[in-house]
């Protein structure tokens, strides 16, 4: 690669040539502040906090967007950057809601975190300021712009990373504002509830909401059989929140936590993630030797699935009819076991850990529950670690204890659920063995792994040559659907998440500062912590899980029977697009 010699500060470097005054000097370890800027997402140098001074610039220059050129010489901590600096963040910090010990990002907010750094002790520009009415009509998370910076983050990860589009700034000056069309709520357009704008943004303008005063009261309720479920992911990104190294599993520390916490069961998702193949794979099975619809495309996505109701709804046919583990799992637990230990259904009170905020509006669709609703909560990552923390818990030194019987087992291939490709590869080692007839020699399909936007594998199964496609994030979902429209490619299944990198980058999952974010991909280092966790399972296909097994002898049956359908399986309607 083609480097050009530059001079940061009076230390000479050579870097490439195509890299950014701020990409410079973090080669140089160099620190810059910025706000606005958030690699692979949001590049416009609008905040103006990433200013330096450039020898070949008449005035101060955005590091987050300005190249780099032989013989350049940056100066990037001058009384004059300085002075800029702070005083636009002084001017910031004049329009917004700095009620920061009662925010929920406390402690994990970009902009109180500059103002530590730049030395900001009072407020300068005392002025008018603009009051926001809070929006809480989504069921998955909250707006609210007395918190906004303008930095632009949510709407780049909305509409450049997820195609989705449903929020931009509108308004101009000091009225500028983050906003849904003709000043919609968030809850009557076409949100998918992904909540990638969370994770995006640097302060408390997004947040979750939060139905940990639901559980709570739910486990202080003597009436109430209160089961907590948790998914793969949350296991890889928990420990964040406690000060664990990313890609750290903490899944022994997390169900200790939860028991203490006052939990009567805690389950683990994986287990509804293990029924959630054994249906899918059957169900992908009948439709190749059946002439059934094709490609089938996963539905253990809700954010995918919602983004396919508004923009796809003629790819519903393609979807699988299976519900999401833990929405099968929720099914399983207020019939099977309820049936099996004696309790009455209305009183079982089923609660999912998810690393997704999507989950939470899924939860409240009509199509997921009978009598009773699969799961009566969900709460996020960063929900159960509030929780934790009231709960007084020394978790880092909590011992590790396993999940509950009679669903202590689940297998390694349910475990990778969290990561891109890990629901194609769990399907593959069980579909693969079921029409081949014999055992796998490798069950590891490393051909669906990795962050590539969109991944492809032709694989020979029982000599058939089967065609499989993974997409992660909606904007590359869009251009795999695209492709399929206009008959450019073809395949038998599709693996599609939401979130880019899949459920271990949710938005529900811990939130990590752009500083941190220029060094890491946390896609691939959460996604370590899974694969680590199926390398050492005694199980590693789900078909093969003894717990799975025993619940269909004795209660559904076959996969893809009668029962299973009524249970595990559903569908999906198309919404208009708004």
């Amino acid at each position: 690669m083609e480097k050009v010699n530059i001079t940061i500060n009076g230390q000479a470097i050579s870097v490439p040539k195509n890299y950014t005054v701020l990409e410079a000097a973090r080669e140089a370890n160099i620190d810059i502040p910025t706000l606005c800027y958030l690699k692979d997402i949001n590049q416009s140098g609008s905040c103006r906090m990433c200013v330096v001074e450039v020898s070949t610039a008449r005035t101060l220059q955005a590091a987050c967007v300005y190249p780099v050129s032989e013989g350049m010489v940056v100066t990037t901590n001058s009384k004059k950057v300085r002075d800029a600096r702070k005083t636009t963040l002084e001017l910031l910090l004049s329009d917004h809601d700095r009620k920061c010990l009662t925010c929920v990002r406390n402690r994990n907010c970009e902009l109180q975190k500059l103002s530590e750094e730049l030395g900001v002790t009072d407020i300068t520009y005392d002025g008018m300021t603009i009051k926001h009415d809070l929006d809480e009509s989504s069921p998955s998370f909250v707006r609210d712009n007395n918190k906004c910076v303008l930095c632009r983050r949510c709407i780049s990860a909305c509409k450049t990373i997820q195609t989705v589009s449903v929020i931009d700034a509108v308004n101009r000056g000091f009225a500028t504002q983050v906003a849904c069309a003709f000043d919609k709520e968030l809850g009557s357009v076409s949100c998918v509830n992904c909540g990638q704008c969370i994770v995006s943004c640097p302060t408390g303008a997004l947040r979750e909401k939060d139905y940990t005063g639901d559980v709570w009261n739910a486990i202080n309720d003597p009436d109430k059989y209160v089961i907590v479920q948790t998914a793969p992911a949350v296991r890889a990104a928990l420990g964040e929140e406690f000060g664990f190294e990313m890609g750290t599993p903490v899944t022994g520390k997390m169900a200790a936590a939860l028991r203490r916490m006052g939990f009567d069961k805690v389950f683990d998702t994986d287990t509804g993630a293990d029924f959630t193949i054994m249906e899918e794979g059957t169900e992908l099975i009948q439709r190749i030797q059946n002439g059934g619809v094709l490609p089938m495309i996963t539905s253990c996505s809700p954010g995918w699935i919602k983004f396919c109701e508004h923009e796809y709804p003629d790819f519903l046919p393609n979807l699988s009819t299976c519900k999401s583990p833990h929405e099968m799992f929720g099914a399983l637990l207020k019939t099977y076991f309820a049936e099996k230990n004696g309790i009455d259904p209305a009183k079982v009170f089923v609660v999912s850990i998810m690393p997704c905020v999507a989950k939470k509006f899924e939860a409240q669709r009509p199509e997921m529950g009978g009598k009773y609703p699969d799961v009566d909560v969900v709460l996020s990552t960063r929900e159960l670690a509030r929780m934790i923390k009231q709960s007084g818990l020394d978790f880092a030194n909590l011992p590790d204890e396993g999940f509950d019987d009679p669903f202590g087992q689940e297998s390694g291939a349910a475990v990778i659920f969290g990561a891109t490709g890990g629901v194609m590869e769990a399907a593959l080692r069980t579909v693969a063995e079921v029409l081949d007839k014999k055992p796998l020699e490798n069950i590891e399909f490393e051909a669906v792994r990795g962050v590539q936007g969109i991944k492809e594998a032709t694989l020979n199964i029982a000599g058939m040559e089967v065609k499989v496609a993974i997409a992660h994030g909606l904007g590359n979902a869009r251009k795999l659907l695209d492709d399929i429209r206009a008959g450019k490619a073809t395949y038998h299944f599709i693996e599609i998440m939401a979130c880019p990198g899949g459920c271990v980058n949710g938005g529900g999952q811990p939130i990590v500062n752009a500083k941190v974010r220029m060094d890491k991909d946390i896609r691939a280092e959460r996604a370590k912590a899974l694969y680590a966790e199926d390398k050492k399972s005694t199980v590693r296909q789900s078909h093969k899980n003894p717990d799975v097994d025993k619940v269909y002898k004795e209660f559904l049956g076959e996969p893809c029977g009668h029962k299973s359908h009524e249970l595990l399986h559903t569908h999906y309607t198309a919404r208009p697009k708004y």
